[in-house]
C-alpha cells in the first residue's frame, strides 16, 4: 500500500506552455493570454482571502489502519484547495489515554482546530473543553458522542447504518441464528451499529437468535474466532460483522466452508481488497461503504469554514453516507484504482458514463 504521505508531485507547467504558444503567433497568444485572464478572475472569485497556514491536527484511534488511508487522502486534498496543513497523530491501538495526550499536545502547539474520533463516552469531555477554552475549534469525525461538547460531527449515522444492516438480514433470514461480529464491543465507532442491527431483528418479533461475538483488535484474531464460532453453530443462518476486519474474516470463513451451498448468508462493513474479492465471488452478500475518503475531506471543510468566517459559518454535522455493495456493484470498486477508495496515491479525475442510480 502507498504510503499516504507520498503524493504525486507531478505538476504541470502553464507559464512553460504558454510561452511556447507565443512562438505560434499574435493570434494564438492573445487566446492564450485571454484564457489565463478569465482563469485568474474565476480563482480570485472562488478564493479564500489571504489567510495564515491554518494548522489543522487530526487525532486519530487506529492511526495505522488502512481504513483510513482514503481519509487522509481527503484531509490531503481538502488541505492543498484551502491553505491549510495538518498533522495526524494520536494511537495505533485505540487507546483513549494516548488519544488524550495527543490533543493535549496539540492544545500546547496552538493548533487552530482539532479532529477527534470520539471512541469513549467521556474520556475526551475534559480535553475538548481545554481546547475550546483556548480558542481551538474541535470537531468529531468517524465516532461521536455530542455530549462531550464538540462542535460538529462529520461521518456515518452509525445507529442509522446498523439498522440499515438489521433490515437487510431480515431480508435474507426468517428464522434461525444469526451471527453479529464485532472487534471491540463499546468502542463508539462501532458499538452503535451492533446496536442498531440488533433493535431491528428484536422489533421484528421473527423466531431469531441473535449471538454477539467480540473478535478483537487484529485481523488475525478476528479470523480465529469467527472460525472457531462456525465450527460451534453449524447451525447458523446468517453471520455478518460491523468492522472492517471482522468483515473480512466473515467472508474468508464462509468461502472455506463453502457456505452458500448451505444457505448461508454474510455481510459487513467497508472494503478491505479481500472482502469486495469475496463479494465478487459470491462469498460475501454485501459491505457497506461509509466513504472514509468524504470523513477527511469534509472535516477540512468545515473546519476551515468556520476558521474563515470567525465561526459565523457553521458548524454543521455532515453525515458521510451509506452505501450497500453488492455482487452487482462491486465491479468499479476492485477494477478501478483510486485515491478515493485509498487503492492509490495519485490525484485523478476519474471518467464515468451513463445513468446515474440513486
Amino acid at each position: 500500500m502507498n504510503d499516504p504521505h507520498e503524493l504525486d508531485t507531478e505538476t504541470h507547467d502553464a507559464s512553460g506552455n504558454v510561452a511556447r504558444r507565443m512562438l505560434l503567433g499574435g493570434a494564438v497568444l492573445g487566446t492564450a493570454l485571454a484564457a489565463m485572464s478569465v482563469r485568474a478572475t474565476q480563482a480570485r472569485a472562488a478564493g479564500f482571502p489571504a489567510h495564515p497556514k491554518w494548522k489543522l491536527v487530526f487525532v486519530n484511534h487506529v492511526t495505522t489502519n488502512p481504513f483510513f488511508v482514503p481519509t487522509r487522502y481527503g484531509i490531503e486534498d481538502a488541505c492543498a484547495l484551502l491553505g491549510c496543513e495538518y498533522q495526524w497523530t494520536g494511537s495505533a491501538t485505540s487507546n483513549a489515554a494516548e488519544m488524550v495526550n495527543a490533543m493535549n499536545t496539540a492544545i500546547a502547539g496552538k493548533a487552530d482546530a482539532i479532529a477527534v474520533p470520539i471512541v469513549d463516552q467521556a474520556a475526551f469531555n475534559r480535553p475538548i473543553a481545554s481546547a475550546m477554552e483556548a480558542g481551538i475549534a474541535v470537531f468529531s469525525y468517524n465516532a461521536d458522542v455530542p455530549s462531550a461538547g464538540r462542535l460538529a460531527y462529520i461521518g456515518q449515522d452509525l445507529y442509522a447504518s446498523g439498522a440499515k444492516m438489521g433490515e437487510r438480514i431480515l431480508g435474507m433470514i426468517d428464522s434461525g441464528r444469526v451471527a453479529l461480529f464485532i472487534a471491540t464491543p463499546g468502542q463508539l465507532n462501532i458499538q452503535p451499529r451492533i446496536d442498531g442491527a440488533q433493535d431491528v431483528i428484536r422489533k421484528a418479533g421473527r423466531n431469531i437468535t441473535v449471538d454477539v461475538i467480540a473478535t478483537g483488535p487484529t485481523v488475525d484474531e478476528e479470523l480465529s474466532k469467527i472460525d472457531a464460532y462456525y465450527i460451534g453453530h453449524q447451525d447458523v443462518k446468517g453471520m455478518f460483522a460491523v468492522d472492517a476486519g471482522s468483515t473480512q474474516g466473515v467472508s474468508q470463513v464462509i468461502k472455506k466452508y463453502k457456505l452458500p451451498e448451505k444457505g448461508i448468508k454474510g455481510g459487513g462493513y467497508d472494503l478491505l481488497p479481500v472482502t469486495l474479492n469475496n463479494i465478487r465471488d459470491g462469498f460475501l452478500d454485501f459491505t457497506i461503504d461509509q466513504q472514509p475518503y468524504l470523513q477527511g475531506f469534509y472535516t477540512v471543510m468545515v473546519m476551515a469554514t468556520f476558521l474563515a468566517s470567525g465561526g459565523l459559518v457553521g458548524p454543521a454535522d455532515i453525515n458521510t453516507g451509506l452505501k450497500f455493495v453488492t455482487k452487482d456493484s462491486v465491479g468499479p470498486y476492485i477494477t478501478t484504482s483510486t485515491r478515493y477508495e485509498g487503492k492509490t496515491d495519485r490525484p485523478m479525475i476519474v471518467p464515468r458514463s451513463g445513468a446515474i442510480k440513486g
